[in-house]
């Protein structure tokens, strides 16, 4: 079996950049502000807060026995909503 071929070269090293050729990259360290913190939590805690409502009392409150089914979409969208923000949260 033929063996491979090994070269001691310089050049058929691939050339790695030294640390000061490089450009240096700004971070943002200001974190997420406080009106998206307070807009994410509150979808959160709203849409658990309608589907609980809707299973305890959505038949003695005219609004949610008038949606009906409707109520799952609109409680499980708000937290959604705010699940999805959690990706924007630093």
């Amino acid at each position: 079996m033929p063996k491979a071929k090994v070269t001691n070269d310089a050049a058929a090293l691939p050339k790695t950049p030294s640390g000061s050729t490089r450009t240096p990259v700004k971070i943002n360290t200001g974190g997420t502000p406080m009106w998206y913190k307070v807009i994410m939590f509150g979808l959160l805690i709203l849409g658990l807060a309608w589907l609980i409502v809707f299973y305890v009392a959505g038949d003695q409150i005219s609004l949610l026995k008038e949606l009906g089914p409707w109520n799952y979409l609109i409680g499980f969208s708000a937290m959604i909503v705010g699940l999805l923000m959690t990706m924007g949260w630093r």
